[in-house]
């Protein structure tokens, strides 16, 4: 049996998504070795990074009052946010949200639906990445 790791010792995991049933399914493939928090619109996202400074946002583009896209340019604007590492999910299949995510700073980018393993295995590599 894997002993859980304290909360305070957990790298934390921001899932900004307005559906519920997408933050359910992350915040279980996560929980046992991430701290997670969510937020349901992009105005929350911002105020939640700025006070709590999350290791990694997982954030969909398209996001209720403010959108995953102006989320993460004000994320990357900003001093004390500009370095969590932001992960964008998108329902479309074209290549262009993928290019804005770029553009304005994302580190990863996954089309949905998407295999929660391989994600897992991303958020590991990029979060490896960083501390290294």
């Amino acid at each position: 049996m894997q002993q859980e790791k304290p909360q305070a010792s957990r790298k934390k995991i921001l899932i900004a998504d307005d559906e519920l049933y997408v933050r359910d399914m992350l915040r279980a493939a996560l929980e046992d070795d991430y701290y997670v928090i969510e937020a349901k619109d992009g105005e929350e996202a911002l105020e939640i990074a700025s006070k709590q400074r999350p290791a990694l946002i997982l954030m969909d583009v398209l996001l209720p009052k403010l959108d995953g896209i102006g989320t993460c340019r004000m994320l990357k604007s900003e001093a004390g946010t500009r370095d969590i590492l932001v992960f964008m999910m998108s329902g479309r299949t074209d290549n262009l949200d993928q290019e804005r995510c770029k553009a304005i700073g994302a580190e990863g980018y996954v089309a949905k639906p998407f295999d929660v393993d391989e994600l897992l295995d991303k958020i590991k590599f990029m979060l490896g990445t960083k501390q290294a």
